[in-house]
């Protein structure tokens, strides 16, 4: 034992060999809080692999430049110093993740003050007993340094193996950084989330990454200036669309519920799907919904995201702005730019309180930060709903039913008017989150070779029957009757590439299959549903998510003519109906679609190959019309030019007084505070809740399918 004792601290006293012993300690400290501290939602060997790699190469890195040093004592110093900036920055996430559930950003750095406000409760408050580990190494290494067992080494270490030893970590780290893109695709461009970043690459390089993006952010806002605002103002009231009498106002103070439909296409409605000559309905609530002369429903609505998919949809809906060319905007500059958004919108105009209900971490995306700069007064993301296990739920939440129902202890204590929104994920990609949902099996397979789009269909139905159990509560509670509920999809559901595979299914040929019909399965449902009302119908209106702010503003009676939204309201007779796609040049319009470099009439399909003189000429007054909306909207969302706008009647938010931590206890204290003027539901049913009224029958429940007989027609659509 003695012996190799005195073996390690000879090499301990080597100063390569007191780079690795730091190394190997801040690895330990690394993996200690990824697995305690942090939520890194590891679900594959793969991505465990990843965890344990990622604090290698760049700890070594950062380490290793001291070995560049000659001087004895300034290389000691220097060791100590670069090792220290890693274990602060290492601590002060583990604390600051406490709090926030979330990673400090540069921009948040920057805006410490803010971040300071939000923790409320003093950082002593967030230390834990096992933080000591963190620290113990500089007691321990001081000690054995004191006791002499380990000794300073004099002798300079080779330029040569230093050098070594820094290509030796780039070499690691290309490694990883390729083993990580593996993994996750776009991993840095598209931004996904925070902890994907941190899982993959580690936190140093995530600090970095944020780094760049703030440094990127920041150099684009400083060039803006309020003649920038000017031109946009200037460009939104030529094209404002006036709301159409027949329905401005006609929801006017009452609750808005929206129901983001992941991954949802509108072919789906009103869509059979036939399996061994037996027809199935495959979404039966939501075709009645869209059928309702209650519901005002778009049939040519069309998704309008690109690198950022849910979260340029969530972009759009909420802002009536567009998503970035590449990346996310809720990712580069969310957390950080002025918006008026519709939860800010609503809270100014008609005094709602906000909230969104969400089964996945509050960092994918960035929500945690840009929910507050929307207004936002409660994010309800997975850390609030704790019953979450492998029978219930997948990687990215609950499964809907769980999560519709988990949420209604949450959406009771709301004070109304209140603005909702629901964001489903039993119908994301891979469309398997129902594998281990026994009761659940029962709508069957579609037969095609492609396993995605054959469990698309069964997700789809199991969103569509926790809908309806959903829309049973709101009824059984009350909620309905003084609510309207917004449904949309954010974007398609089968790509591009999968789509011939699809065609059969839709009584199409896929050796005809064309361009024109990947344009129009980019269309996905946007419906209005509001109860009593019965002047709906199936508008035949082409537009897409950016319209969809504006028409729902005025439906709620709030005047828009003072906003800068890139959007026109759907139901206005001022419309110009042209549907700008984020990739530049796509475009549809009743009359002309534009789509991978091919042009088609709209109407027919049929391509136009050698356009005339006034197909040029139309065609290039579009071109230029979504050119110049795109990029209007780019300037705003670049440029942070909103925090310019001083004259639209609202006030920006003061994000430092909007905590999504305790916030089931916020909303007691609230309505605690108010008393008998509380206007909660929860309030209102004589502080009783009303969660037992939410009720959420199986497939078989409801079709009265055996599950034998429902085995066999999953097990013979394989």
């Amino acid at each position: 034992m003695k012996k190799i004792s005195s073996a390690l601290g000879r090499i301990i006293s080597t100063r390569l060999g007191f780079v690795f012993t730091l190394l190997i300690c801040y690895w330990l400290k690394s993996i200690w809080a990824y697995n305690v501290d942090f939520t890194l939602d590891i679900q594959t060997p793969y991505q465990f692999f990843l965890s344990i790699l990622n604090p290698l190469p760049i700890g070594l890195l950062f380490i290793g430049l001291a070995l560049y040093i000659k001087n004895t004592k300034g290389f000691y110093i220097t060791t100590w110093i670069l090792y220290s900036i890693l274990n602060i920055l290492l601590i002060a996430n583990a604390i600051y993740y406490r709090e926030f559930s979330d990673f400090i950003t540069i921009s948040a750095m920057l805006a410490s003050s803010k971040t300071s406000a939000g923790l409320g409760d003093s950082a002593l408050n967030l230390l834990r007993f096992w933080d000591i580990l963190f620290i113990i190494d500089y007691v321990i290494l001081a000690i054995l340094f004191l006791t002499k067992r380990i000794r300073t080494d004099k002798r300079p270490f080779n330029k040569r193996a230093s050098f070594a030893v820094t290509a030796l970590s780039g070499m690691l780290f290309t490694a990883n950084l390729f083993m990580a893109e593996i993994d996750r695709p776009e991993l840095l461009t598209r931004g996904f989330s925070n902890y994907y970043i941190v899982r993959s690459i580690g936190l140093p390089a995530f600090t970095a990454y944020s780094a760049n993006q703030t440094y990127q952010a920041q150099k684009e806002r400083s060039a803006a200036t309020a003649d920038d605002l000017t031109e946009v103002k200037s460009y939104v009231s030529e094209h404002y669309a006036a709301p159409n009498d027949q329905y401005y106002g006609i929801a006017k103070g009452k609750n808005v519920i929206v129901i983001h439909l992941e991954s949802f296409q509108q072919f789906l409605i009103n869509y059979k799907l036939t399996v061994d000559g037996q027809s199935y309905e495959v979404t039966p609530f939501l075709n009645s919904l869209y059928n309702s002369n209650s519901t005002l429903a778009f049939s040519n609505f069309f998704n309008q995201v690109k690198a950022g998919k849910t979260s340029d949809a969530e972009t759009l809906m909420e802002t009536s702005l567009f998503g970035l060319n590449s990346g996310s905007y809720m990712v580069n500059y969310g957390g950080d730019n002025t918006a008026f958004a519709a939860p800010s919108i609503l809270a100014q105009t008609g005094g709602y309180t906000s909230a969104v209900f969400h089964g996945n971490v509050g960092s994918f995306w960035n929500r945690n930060n840009t929910y507050k700069q929307w207004g936002y007064n409660y994010f309800f993301d997975a850390s609030y709903f704790e019953d979450q296990t492998d029978s219930n739920s997948f990687q990215y939440g609950l499964n809907d039913k769980y999560f519709f129902k988990d949420s209604i202890k949450y959406l009771e204590r709301m004070q109304q008017p209140f603005y909702a929104k629901f964001i489903t994920v039993s119908n994301h990609y891979p469309y398997t989150s129902l594998d281990n949902e026994s009761s659940e099996q029962g709508f069957p397979l579609a037969q095609t070779d492609d396993e995605t789009i054959n469990g698309y269909f069964q997700t789809a139905n199991y969103l569509d029957s926790a809908l309806k159990s959903f829309f049973d509560y709101l009824k059984a509670s009350g909620l309905y009757d003084n609510s309207i509920i917004v449904l949309y999809g954010d974007h398609y559901g089968i790509s591009d590439s999968r789509n011939t595979s699809l065609a059969p299914l839709l009584g199409k040929d896929s050796q005809t299959w064309t361009e024109y019909d990947n344009a129009m399965m980019q269309r996905v449902p946007y419906m209005i549903h509001i109860p009593g009302y019965t002047g709906g119908g199936v508008q035949d209106t082409y537009g897409g998510e950016v319209d969809a702010l504006p028409t729902l503003l005025h439906i709620l009676g709030v005047d828009t003519s003072n906003y800068v939204q890139m959007g026109q309201d759907l139901l206005s007779k001022d419309n110009d109906q042209t549907v700008a796609l984020r990739t530049s040049g796509y475009y549809i319009t009743p009359e002309y679609t534009s789509y991978k470099g091919h042009l088609y009439y709209t109407k027919t399909g049929q391509e136009i190959t050698n356009p005339d003189q006034s197909t040029q000429d139309a065609t290039n007054q579009i071109k230029q019309a979504v050119a110049t909306q795109l990029s209007m909207s780019d300037a705003v969302q670049t440029g942070d030019l909103l925090r310019f706008d001083t004259d639209n009647g609202l006030k920006t938010v003061d994000t430092s007084t909007i905590s999504y931590s305790k916030q089931f206890q916020q909303e007691k204290d609230i309505e605690k505070e108010l008393g008998t003027a509380s206007t909660s539901l929860y309030s209102q049913n004589g502080n009783q809740s009303t969660v037992d009224l939410f009720n959420a029958p199986s497939y078989m429940q409801l079709h009265g399918t055996s599950s034998s007989s429902s085995s066999s027609s999953s097990s013979s659509s394989n």
